[in-house]
């Protein structure tokens, strides 16, 4: 009889591997190492990758790195798109500079989960992940045939993932998005473990998202935030190109984060210090992962987290509007 998965838990930190998938920009296969050895001495053992993030270039060079046997990181990597060789063919632009050659495909089915997930092993030099996401599935990725994805996603991915954990092969089944209501269309159907959302809830804009997080926790599903720097703009040094969404950040982002870091300033905090702060204190949130190129934004990250934020800032935020009246504070 096959054991029950082993119970679920990750490091309250972690690092999101985009970047090292050349996201916006190209980092070396040196630096890319010199990050994750950085991650680990700054106590983030916890790496999410995908097979789509620079068309498997972050898992190739999350698996290529030399990890100490006692000191292997807690990883979760994502299915729903095969990777196929570009043999010749034009290599989509899907932000990545400089991806390695291969066109990534979306494949819902449960054979295309099983090959993806494979590639992911030969990628990452793992038998098993701790945790194992449905990739982009929703309207916002898929539009009108958002319906007949969802159907099988739920007809297949799904069964086919839940099969995958008994197997042994992840201890925790979920989706990896960037929308809420497509996490909601799943819950009513099947039970997941965990959930990754990304951009979705920060310290920038989360009243939508609030409410979903209550629930979850109610419902004992763990969540994952991702992009809790609004893909870079909270974290933003001057002259940095301001992105927001995966796009350039529109005025009012931009004009909104200037009021969070000025007031955050004004207590002596710094704005990404809080932004990861406050991610984490919901609690349904497992961990957070914030993305990073370099082992300098990695010991930047590392300082941010050990942060002591003095506690009437989160008051001062409420009375000025600029987070959730109910939202959890630390």
């Amino acid at each position: 009889m096959t054991p029950a998965p082993a119970p679920f838990s990750l490091p309250d930190f972690g690092l999101g591997a985009a970047g090292l998938g050349n996201l916006y920009t190209a980092v070396s296969d040196a630096d890319a190492s010199r990050t994750l050895a950085a991650a680990q001495a700054a106590g983030l053992t916890y790496i999410d990758t995908a097979p789509f993030y620079g068309h498997g270039l972050s898992e190739q060079r999350v698996g290529a790195h030399r990890w100490a046997e006692d000191a292997r990181p807690s990883l979760s990597t994502k299915v729903g798109r095969r990777l196929e060789p570009a043999n010749g063919r034009p290599i989509p632009d899907n932000g990545f500079a400089t991806p390695a050659p291969f066109v990534p495909v979306f494949d819902y089915s449960a054979h295309g989960i099983r090959a993806a997930f494979e590639g992911s092993q030969a990628r990452l030099g793992v038998a098993s992940v701790d945790a194992l996401l449905l990739h982009d599935i929703g309207e916002m990725t898929h539009g009108a045939a958002h319906p007949q994805i969802l159907a099988q996603a739920l007809e297949e991915a799904l069964p086919e993932m839940t099969a995958m954990k008994w197997e042994g092969l992840t201890r925790a089944i979920g989706l990896g998005v960037n929308e809420i209501n497509v996490c909601r269309d799943v819950l009513d159907h099947f039970d997941l473990d965990v959930l990754l959302l990304a951009g979705r809830y920060t310290l920038l804009e989360h009243t939508a998202s609030l409410g979903f997080l209550d629930e979850c926790h109610r419902a004992g599903i763990k969540v994952i935030i991702g992009g809790a720097f609004n893909s870079g703009l909270l974290a933003a040094a001057p002259g940095d190109a301001l992105h927001y969404n995966y796009a350039a950040a529109p005025g009012w982002a931009v004009e909104r984060a200037n009021t969070l870091r000025n007031v955050c300033e004004a207590f002596g905090a710094s704005l990404p210090a809080a932004a990861l702060h406050f991610c984490k204190a919901h609690p349904a949130v497992i961990s957070v992962i914030p993305g990073a190129q370099s082992a300098r934004q990695v010991n930047e990250i590392a300082g941010w987290i050990a942060e002591e934020i003095n506690p009437d800032l989160w008051t001062a935020l409420k009375d000025r509007g600029l987070i959730a009246a109910e939202a959890p504070v630390p």
